[in-house]
C-alpha cells in the first residue's frame, strides 16, 4: 500500500459562476480514521501562554480567530478549515528528495489550525505557516499508528480576493499567487517557474544538495520532487483528473460543481480502500466583503453517501452551539496519543454522526433499492439547504441570531433522514 491523500481545489472569477471563490478539498485518510467537525471561538490570551498541538508545545499569540475545522479526531490539527475572515486552508501531503523522517515537530495539519487561527487574509496565512515552519519545522508520525508514516506538506490558502499555493520540503518553501482562474493540488509538488514568495535558502540549499545547477531556470517542482514513484504517478493521475473537471466547468464552478469533482470516483478524487475520503469541505467566499462566506463540511465518510452541511460565522456562537453529533469524545491526559511510547492503543473516537452514517452506509451498500431512496432523501435535504444558503450569499444575513445552530439543526436533520431508513 502507498498511502497517500487528500486533493484541494480552488476557483475564482472568472472561472466561478458568480463573484465567489470556491474552494473545495477531499481529506483522503486512513480507512478507520474518524474525521470530526468542530468550532472554536475567537479567543484572547495572556503574555507567556502556550499552546499544545499534536506532539509539541508552543508559544501562544495574544488573539487567535474563531474557525471551524475538520480534523482527524485523535489530533489537535486540522486536514482543512475556515475562519471568521474566510480564510479557507486544505494541506496535502507531499514527498521529495529531502527525507520526511524526523523528530516530532508540528505536523501539517497542526500548520492548518495555526495558520487559521492567527491569520486573516491568505497571504498572512502563508506569512504565519512559514515563519512557524522556521522555528519549529515539520515532523512526526501523521497516522494513529505506531509505525512511521511522514511526509512534507503543501497548502491550498484562499480568501476573498486570491488563493496562495505553498508547497514545503523540511524548512524549505515556495509559494505562488493566484488571483484569477483555477488552481487544484494532490500529492506532489506543482510549483514550477511562477515563485512569488520563497524560502530565502531555497536555491542555494538545492545547489549545496546538487539538486540544481544554478545556470538552468529554477522549477521548484523539477528540483525538490522525486523523480518518479508510484505514490508520485498515482498523484499526477489526480491532479491531471481534478484539473480536467474544473476545466470543464470553467466560467460556470459553483459551490454543486465542486461538490460533484469531490465526489467523482473514477477520477480517484473521492477516495476507496485502506485510504479512502474521510471528510470533505466546499466553502463559498463572495468578493463582496458585506457578504457572508458558507462553508458546507461533511464530517463523514465518502461525500457520495454524505450530506453537505453548512456553517456561517455569526455572532453569539458559543460552547451550548457547538455541534456535538460531530464532536469525538475526548480523552485528555490519558489518550494514548499523549502517553509514550504513542499509540499503544486506540479508543472508540466515533462521534455521534459517524456511528448513525456506518449503519446506513451499510445498509446502502447491501439494499440497493434502499440505498437509493436514501441517496435521494440526502440529496434532497442538500439542496434545500444550499437553495437556503443562495438567498444569503446574494443578500446578506437578515437574522443572524436564526443562524447561530445552522450546522447542528442541519446534522440533526440528516440524523432524522438516517433515522426513516
Amino acid at each position: 500500500m502507498h498511502p497517500s491523500s487528500c486533493d484541494t481545489f480552488v476557483a475564482l472569477p472568472p472561472s466561478t459562476e458568480s463573484q465567489c471563490i470556491i474552494f473545495g478539498k477531499n481529506s483522503d485518510r486512513p480507512c478507520d480514521e474518524v474525521q470530526e467537525v468542530v468550532y472554536f471561538p475567537a479567543r484572547d490570551f495572556d503574555a507567556g501562554e502556550k499552546v499544545e498541538c499534536t506532539y509539541i508545545e508552543i508559544e501562544q499569540v495574544a488573539h487567535t480567530c474563531a474557525v471551524m475545522l475538520s480534523k482527524p479526531a485523535w489530533l489537535w490539527g486540522a486536514e482543512m478549515g475556515a475562519n471568521e475572515h474566510q480564510v479557507c486552508i486544505g494541506n496535502e501531503a507531499v514527498w521529495g528528495r529531502e527525507s520526511a523522517d524526523g523528530d516530532e515537530a508540528l505536523l501539517g495539519m497542526d500548520l492548518v489550525r495555526l495558520g487559521l487561527e492567527r491569520a486573516d487574509t491568505a497571504e498572512k496565512a502563508v506569512d504565519v505557516i512559514t515563519e512557524l515552519l522556521k522555528k519549529y519545522g515539520q515532523g512526526g508520525s501523521c497516522m494513529e499508528d505506531q509505525g512511521s508514516f511522514t511526509y512534507h506538506n503543501s497548502f491550498l490558502i484562499s480568501d476573498r480576493k486570491e488563493a496562495w499555493l505553498l508547497e514545503t520540503s523540511g524548512k524549505h518553501w515556495a509559494a505562488e499567487r493566484r488571483q484569477a482562474g483555477y488552481r487544484n493540488i494532490s500529492n506532489e509538488y506543482s510549483i514550477k517557474t511562477k515563485i512569488d514568495k520563497e524560502h530565502p535558502e531555497l536555491r542555494k540549499y538545492a545547489q549545496s544538495k546538487g539538486w540544481w545547477d544554478g545556470k538552468t531556470q529554477f522549477n521548484f517542482s523539477t528540483v525538490y520532487s522525486f523523480t518518479t514513484t508510484a505514490r508520485i504517478e498515482a498523484a499526477g493521475s489526480r491532479y491531471c483528473e481534478g484539473k480536467k473537471l474544473l476545466k470543464k466547468s470553467n466560467g460556470h464552478i459553483t459551490a454543486e460543481t465542486m461538490m460533484d469533482i469531490l465526489r467523482d470516483k473514477d477520477s480517484g478524487i473521492n477516495m476507496e480502500g485502506m485510504f479512502m475520503t474521510t471528510g470533505s469541505m466546499v466553502s463559498v467566499i463572495p468578493t463582496d466583503p458585506s457578504l457572508p462566506g458558507v462553508h458546507y463540511f461533511t464530517a463523514t465518510p465518502d461525500p457520495e453517501r454524505s450530506v453537505f452541511k453548512p456553517f456561517i460565522f455569526v455572532k453569539n456562537i458559543n460552547a451550548i452551539n457547538l455541534p456535538k453529533e460531530t464532536t469525538s469524545p475526548s480523552y485528555g491526559a490519558d489518550d494514548p496519543v499523549k502517553k509514550k511510547p504513542r499509540f499503544q492503543n486506540k479508543p472508540d473516537r466515533k462521534h455521534e454522526l459517524f456511528v448513525k452514517h456506518e449503519l446506513v452506509a451499510a445498509i446502502m451498500e447491501s439494499f440497493k433499492d434502499r440505498g437509493k431512496k436514501i441517496t435521494e432523501n440526502m440529496r434532497r435535504l442538500e439542496k434545500e439547504k444550499m437553495t437556503e444558503m443562495e438567498e444569503i450569499l446574494s443578500h446578506g444575513i437578515k437574522e443572524p441570531d436564526l443562524l447561530v445552530n445552522l450546522f447542528p439543526s442541519c446534522v440533526q436533520e440528516e440524523m432524522a433522514v438516517y433515522g426513516k431508513s
